[in-house]
């Protein structure tokens, strides 16, 4: 993610959960966000990134999605300096050994550099609770529903961000490291 100048990254205190509250939001701002948001290009994403606070406060309001029995059917891992670079090295482990024949700079585009294109890197593992009585698929759609609030959260506060899942999403070599 990349900050865009002048802007406030704060938002509200969300309200807990149970409390009344108006069923409408009516906002022009918000329907212009809708109208003309974009993910951004992966050359935006550039330093400086968001403070600690201003991801925890992005992944707070991500996560006001529908949820049924609120489940939090996802987990968000962080990665900032050199977190991404050791998540890199991970990759690049994991994709050599899967692609022996690769040239190096294969290894390096293809996993290495992966997590350094941005100073924040946010994963988004979607964790259904298959046991439970609300369906496994209503389960995945929230957590693909926190993805896309967490990109409209981080536009609406000033910050560039790009949804990307690429081989390392369904691999389970990356899901294990």
């Amino acid at each position: 993610m990349v900050h865009m100048a002048g802007m406030d990254t704060s938002f509200p205190t969300p309200h807990a959960p149970g409390t009344a509250m108006a069923p409408i939001h009516a906002s022009a701002e918000a329907r212009d966000l809708l109208a003309l948001r974009r993910s951004a290009g992966k050359q935006m994403l550039a330093a400086p990134g968001p403070s600690p606070d201003a991801v925890d406060a992005l992944l707070t309001v991500a996560m006001r999605v529908p949820d049924h029995r609120r489940l939090e059917p996802w987990r968000f891992l962080v990665f900032e300096g050199e977190a991404r670079h050791r998540l890199g090295d991970g990759l690049a482990e994991i994709y050599a050994r899967q692609n022996p024949d690769a040239p190096a700079g294969d290894v390096d585009k293809m996993a290495r550099t992966l997590p350094t294109r941005a100073p924040v890197v946010v994963a988004v593992i979607a964790s259904p609770d298959t046991g439970h009585k609300t369906p496994v698929w209503e389960q995945t759609l929230s957590a693909g529903a926190v993805c896309f609030n967490l990109l409209l959260a981080a536009n609406a506060a000033g910050w560039a961000g790009v949804w990307l899942t690429e081989w390392i999403a369904f691999d389970p070599e990356v899901a294990t490291l």
